[in-house]
């Protein structure tokens, strides 16, 4: 795939979608980071159920401590690993609180310092609530990235670079949220929406369902 076809890709999923964002419900920057800890191996409509139990009244660092474990644990009971990311929080509320005067650090080093958030985390705080330029690759974007062509890599941390360097720089900034979009509603796992993708005609996979 080469550089005009990317931008042609680009193109389309501006104009169908100017302003991407987030699925993940949250008012702030520490919601988001929280949320974005509590989405793993989890998907963002069970965590949305979940924050909204607790966000509204103890949506801060100081709320979630009163909260306290067994408080938080008894709010996200439903989603994936749920004990271990409990955890995980209050911890990284502590330190927020201690190290930080409970604000959310901005850069990669001390994001990935935080219980719970490794680089996949870290990159939707970047970008989503500090407007860096950085690749969240899931599951989704992985796949669509590999099977369009667009960016193709044998392992998560190849397709970020990929994509980094491959995606035309106007785009980059929402590129993460296109691509995870698309991935979630058209370019799904078992089989892909092709009749009614928008790119479907400069896509590379060769397997294009037709109904």
């Amino acid at each position: 795939m080469n550089r005009e076809i990317r931008t042609e890709i680009f193109k389309r999923f501006q104009a169908a979608n100017p302003h991407p964002t987030t699925e993940l419900e949250y008012e702030t920057t520490f919601q988001l980071l929280i949320a974005v800890i509590l989405s793993a191996q989890a998907t963002d409509v069970s965590v949305n159920i979940a924050t909204r139990r607790f966000f509204p009244t103890h949506g801060t660092p100081e709320g979630i401590l009163e909260l306290g474990l067994d408080g938080l644990t008894e709010c996200i009971k439903s989603i994936g690993l749920y004990k271990t990311k409990a955890k995980n929080v209050i911890r990284t509320c502590e330190i927020l609180l201690e190290h930080y005067n409970g604000e959310v650090p901005n850069t990669r080093e001390e994001l990935e310092s935080l219980p719970g958030v490794g680089r996949k985390t870290a990159n939707v705080v970047l970008n989503t609530a500090f407007g860096q330029y950085a690749m969240a690759v899931d599951t989704h974007i992985f796949r669509v990235s590999n099977r369009t062509g667009i960016a193709k890599g044998k392992n998560v941390r190849e397709v970020e670079d990929k994509l980094m360097r491959l995606v035309p720089k106007e785009f980059l900034l929402d590129a993460h949220h296109w691509l995870i979009l698309h991935g979630r509603y058209v370019c799904v796992a078992r089989k892909p929406k092709c009749p009614e993708c928008g790119i479907a005609d400069l896509c590379e996979y060769k397997e294009k369902t037709t109904r």
